[in-house]
């Protein structure tokens, strides 16, 4: 295992990271241990040896000294301490690596609490984080992107950290960057922790969202209690779309996928449990996906995208043209 690169918004006291909002510091993690304020670079010595990893050849396109590379952020959700985000963060990138995947994995950690019930203080911070999310991430990749550039950015949000990214994505466009022409590549949304309606394309608060990214890959699941309309520790809110899915009035980049069918099967079958979750962080039908072998092979090939989102070899069309994740090997009940 290599070393671990974290953008960290935490604040720090008695030389010990805590649950609350600071300054972003730029670490490279050892193997094996979790972050701590004397893991901290320099920006740039850190931007220089993310891009180094994240290359995996060149790009005879625009010239053969011109690095090829991918670089996925993933964004923790609420209620999640950073043994919880570091287990997560290693069991993502050797999931990925085994699908293929020959990139550079990157965890923004914002000040999220580890207690359940500080959902409202979390989701606050959340949005501060979100600030910086933009000025020491997004605002640093876009001055580094040229028009020949082959590195391309990630990203992936589970449950409140898909909040963080829409939220910055709203605030990057607000802020004006040097870099108006800024884009990502794909966006992937896991137990999304953000209202359905939200996501239309006519709604004010995702039209940056939209613009900045070539594809927007949303994996719900009608079994994810965590994001019912009753659970207390949520307030009740409006449908999430990380429960029900995408709205029918979305730009033509995005895409809705259906897990229900697959993780019923998953939960109930012990086989196909064995056989696919090498791993169980968390809540499990709201955070199954980051230890399940066949999420990480649906996520690489739509990261890489050498295939168009319809002939996803983990996903079928049923008549009605919506995406389903389907067990291996064979269809489930749509």
């Amino acid at each position: 295992m290599t070393d671990r690169y974290v953008m960290c918004a935490r604040a720090v006291s008695k030389g010990s990271f805590t649950t609350e909002p600071g300054k972003t510091l730029y670490l490279v993690v050892p193997p094996g241990v979790l972050p701590t304020p004397q893991h901290a670079v320099r920006r740039d010595v850190w931007l220089k040896g993310l891009l180094e990893d994240a290359a995996w050849g060149t790009d005879e396109r625009v010239g053969a000294d011109v690095p090829r590379g991918d670089i996925l952020f993933f964004v923790h959700g609420y209620n999640n301490d950073q043994d919880t985000v570091m287990k997560r963060h290693d069991r993502l990138a050797s999931d990925l690596d085994t699908a293929g995947f020959k990139g550079a994995v990157v965890s923004y950690d914002w000040p999220s609490d580890d207690t359940a019930l500080n959902y409202l203080e979390d989701r606050h911070d959340a949005k501060r984080s979100s600030m910086q999310l933009v000025s020491d991430g997004i605002h640093l990749l876009s001055k580094a992107q040229r028009p020949d550039c082959a590195i391309n950015v990630h990203l992936l949000g589970h449950s409140t950290g898909a909040y963080v990214i829409r939220e910055a994505f709203d605030d990057a466009d607000d802020a004006r960057l040097e870099n108006n022409s800024w884009m990502v590549s794909q966006i992937a949304l896991i137990g999304a922790d953000v209202s359905a309606g939200s996501m239309r394309s006519d709604n004010a608060t995702t039209d940056s969202l939209y613009r900045h990214c070539m594809r927007l890959t949303n994996y719900s699941n009608l079994h994810d209690s965590v994001l019912k309309l009753s659970n207390a520790k949520r307030v009740g809110m409006a449908p999430r779309v990380g429960r029900v899915g995408m709205p029918a009035e979305i730009p033509i980049k995005a895409v809705n996928v259906d897990c229900s069918g697959y993780f019923a099967v998953l939960d109930s079958d012990l086989v196909v449990r064995q056989r696919d979750q090498r791993e169980e962080i968390g809540s499990f039908n709201h955070s199954w996906h980051i230890g399940n072998r066949h999420f990480a092979q649906d996520l690489f090939e739509t990261l890489i995208g050498d295939a168009d989102r319809n002939v996803v070899s983990t996903r079928r069309l049923d008549v009605d043209g919506r995406l389903h994740l389907v067990v291996s090997g064979g269809a489930v009940e749509f």
